[in-house]
């Protein structure tokens, strides 16, 4: 009978284990939720892209291609100066390129966040002229210093920021070159580069119009003026300004840069009246455009 009772004890016992081990092997799983993107959706959003930062290279097609998919400085898109039909996406829109670097416009500083890059393969200044401003004779590069662009990169710029602009629904005065978020670093793509024709030729960009430019001239405001005044003007429109009332060499990186956009074959970095005039008529036409939120 004691042996009855043992053999039952141990029969009792390999079950219990054999029980413990099959509850020890069931995966027990979490509530699979359902992610339900149809039934609500806010109305208080916009585009994470807010600018378009145009760049050129500084070198030609084989360096350039090196720099920017091997090193810490990239872009979202190349256009070589090959005679083709290409333009190349070296990162995802959805991506964040390293292209913008310190500086700032209309209200953001930290660009690469919100922009998409494109770098034009362009020499930017001319070999003969690359050491002039060495000699102290010169603040800033003229007009004539710079390289021109070849027509067919345009023309394929002109179609990619197209495309871009009307995909993110972005604002013509945030279409921009580096030197206009970075003017004390950047002087690309260089007064070369065709911003009126972009704008009258393909819809692209911001651009005044010539009757309030003229307006502003007869009226003779830049005479009354005060430094801070034009200052604060140039804030309203985006660029990043001090708040001297001085025209020093950081607020004269500001005045050529804004030539180089607005007035490239006179780009001086020197205030005048037609370069106040023209920032005039573009915060008449464009002000309170910025859909920076």
């Amino acid at each position: 009978m004691a042996k009855n009772i043992s053999s039952i004890a141990l029969a009792s016992v390999l079950v219990s284990c054999a029980m413990l081990s099959l509850v020890g092997c069931v995966t027990t799983t979490a509530p699979q939720y359902v992610i339900d993107s149809d039934s609500y959706q806010a109305t208080g959003k916009s585009e994470r892209i807010k600018t378009i930062v145009l760049h050129y290279t500084v070198s030609d097609n084989e360096r350039s291609i090196k720099t920017l998919t091997t090193g810490n400085v990239s872009a979202h898109y190349l256009v070589l100066d090959n005679n083709d039909n290409k333009i190349y996406n070296l990162v995802p829109e959805s991506e964040r390129a390293w292209h913008a670097g310190d500086g700032g416009f209309a209200g953001r500083t930290i660009l690469n966040d919100t922009s998409i890059g494109i770098e034009i393969v362009n020499s930017g200044i001319k070999l003969e002229y690359r050491d002039a401003l060495k000699t102290g004779t010169l603040d800033y590069h003229p007009y004539e210093h710079y390289v021109a662009f070849d027509e067919l990169q345009i023309k394929k710029v002109a179609q990619l920021v197209q495309d871009i602009a009307r995909r993110y629904d972005i604002s013509p005065k945030n279409i921009i070159g580096h030197s206009d978020m970075a003017p004390s670093r950047k002087i690309d793509p260089g007064a070369k580069f065709p911003w009126e024709r972009l704008y009258f030729d393909y819809g692209i960009g911001a651009w005044y119009d010539e009757f309030d430019k003229q307006f502003f001239m007869n009226q003779d405001g830049f005479a009354s003026a005060t430094i801070p005044e034009i200052k604060q003007a140039f804030r309203k429109y985006g660029y990043q300004i001090n708040d001297t009332d001085t025209w020093d060499k950081a607020s004269r990186d500001v005045v050529y840069a804004f030539q180089l956009h607005f007035r490239a074959q006179q780009p001086t970095g020197n205030m005048d009246s037609e370069t106040y005039a023209i920032l005039q008529a573009l915060n008449k036409k464009y002000a309170g455009r910025d859909d920076f939120y």
